[in-house]
């Protein structure tokens, strides 16, 4: 199997359970809910995100005829900026990743070293390997993906609340405010409702408060 990856970079993670941990962001091509093109966004089960994952043309991106290459090509990503020594925490992100990782991808990553996180929304079922999983629910979209690592909920979604996943095997729970022109309002709600459902914790995205990729 090949593989299109729209970017691949060395930074901190700026989210969730891992923020402030070094990290190779491998985005991935392609998603499930949205082509990407913004003529399609009105019509797409997740209307609200923010990342470019069309094409092949990003920092660090291509196609990748073999799992070999691309985990080599990562675990030279991380090298430039961590060194060699030690694992590796790569996070899969995209798009959709889960429509491209398998069984072949992850032993070459774990092949070169490396600690595998995946942040999906869940609608494709996790293979069996990954490290870390992080489930990001959008919309009425079919949840299949029901248990993991990191639950991690964009706030607010008239479809999606968080009582509707509250009861789900998963370690850790955090509501995300959306990013956007509501995004003071949706921060202090999402505030409040942690203060209120301690199961829940806040995740910002720091990343992008210190202007980093």
């Amino acid at each position: 199997m090949s593989y299109s990856v729209k970017e691949v970079y060395c930074t901190l993670q700026g989210e969730g359970f891992h923020t402030g941990r070094t990290a190779v962001f491998v985005r991935f091509t392609g998603c499930n809910l949205w082509t990407g093109r913004e003529q399609d966004r009105n019509e797409a089960v997740c209307t609200f995100c923010d990342t470019d994952f069309v094409g092949t043309d990003g920092p660090g991106g291509g196609k990748f005829a073999t799992a070999e290459a691309l985990a080599k090509h990562v675990r030279h990503i991380w090298n430039e900026t961590a060194g060699d020594a030690g694992r590796a925490f790569v996070v899969c992100t995209g798009g959709e990743p889960l429509l491209q990782i398998d069984s072949s991808l992850i032993d070459a990553l774990h092949d070169k070293n490396c600690e595998i996180a995946v942040e999906t929304n869940g609608t494709i079922a996790a293979p069996v390997g990954l490290d870390w999983v992080c489930v990001s629910p959008k919309s009425d979209a079919p949840l299949v993906q029901k248990s993991g690592d990191e639950l991690k909920l964009v706030w607010y979604q008239i479809k999606a609340p968080p009582s509707r996943f509250e009861t789900l095997l998963f370690d850790h729970f955090y509501l995300q405010p959306m990013d956007g022109p509501s995004a003071q309002r949706f921060t202090k709600e999402a505030t409040e409702y942690c203060l209120k459902h301690p199961k829940w914790r806040l995740s910002l995205q720091t990343h992008k408060m210190l202007g980093i990729p």
